[in-house]
């Protein structure tokens, strides 16, 4: 027999309280996403009438034309090959610094990687520059294909580090226990189970470079009248692009920009959406 007026009035504090807790998270929540949904809807507003305008010569044609083409293939072009050879190196190396995180070379490893999460990368542009560009006497793609691994390298070697360390001992040590060797322990029991986040760190790192402008200006040169063909040449990207157009006062090369810049936000997000929807679910062996 204890429901007295006191307690009533506690658990009517307690349920304000939890009201305006809600209230200040959802409203909070709302305002941090609200930035995101800003951009989104303001490039599809500007950007959807450059293009519905210019049909497929928008999609397939050279600026001249008034078309980004030759910018499309060479961001899918330098992403490819981007993460062709970023993503072996970055791969061993997060399994190198899960599998040795207590020796001083694993140790290292990962702050230094953490390191590059945040590092300026113009300089890598410049690094790359001094390093290829100048010697060759031209930009070219395996430039900046090669300024951007090292961008997403960081990034594929710290998630698979992290959610490789996520997966419980025990699976490991059972792993050993059935007499697995050390590689068949990793690579068919270990990042089979964390492949969920290994990929995540792999798409986050796809989307980091095909949106990265500051590597290019040192490194890819830029071509939007001829589509590229040779690794050893020119090539041209949409954040270049961009970035080009809208430092010119012409209006037209504005509206050309906001095109741009919603087919990059498309491209964005066919690749990631169905990925991120195909392991939304646990990872089964």
């Amino acid at each position: 027999m204890f429901p007295t007026k006191n307690n009533n009035f506690h658990k009517k504090i307690r349920t304000i309280k939890d009201y305006i807790f809600l209230v200040v998270v959802g409203s909070l929540t709302f305002i941090a996403i609200l930035p995101l949904f800003h951009i989104i809807i303001s490039i599809v507003i500007k950007g959807l009438p450059v293009i519905m305008e210019k049909g497929t010569t928008f999609i397939f044609g050279t600026l001249s034309e008034g078309g980004i083409g030759p910018a499309i293939v060479g961001t899918l072009i330098l992403t490819f090959l981007a993460t062709l050879i970023g993503l072996p190196l970055a791969f061993l190396a997060g399994v190198y610094i899960y599998e040795f995180s207590n020796s001083f070379i694993g140790r290292t490893t990962k702050m230094l990687l953490q390191i590059m999460l945040e590092f300026p990368t113009i300089l890598v542009g410049t690094f790359i520059m001094g390093l290829l560009v100048v010697p060759m006497g031209t930009f070219s793609a395996l430039a900046g294909a090669l300024a951007l691994a090292i961008i997403l390298t960081p990034y594929v070697a710290v998630y698979t580090e992290e959610a490789m360390s996520e997966i419980p001992k025990i699976y490991k040590e059972g792993g050993y226990a059935l007499g697995c060797t050390r590689a068949q322990v990793i690579f068919k029991i270990i990042t089979k189970m964390a492949k969920k986040g290994i990929l995540t760190g792999i798409l986050i790192g796809m989307a980091k470079v095909s949106g990265e402008t500051a590597p290019l200006l040192f490194t890819a040169g830029g071509l939007y009248e001829v589509y590229p063909t040779n690794p050893l040449q020119p090539i041209g990207a949409i954040p270049l692009l961009i970035y080009t157009l809208v430092q010119s006062p012409s209006p037209e090369d504005h509206k050309i920009a906001w095109g741009a810049a919603l087919v990059m936000l498309i491209i964005f997000l066919a690749i990631f959406i169905p990925i991120r929807y195909a392991l939304k679910d646990d990872i089964k062996l």
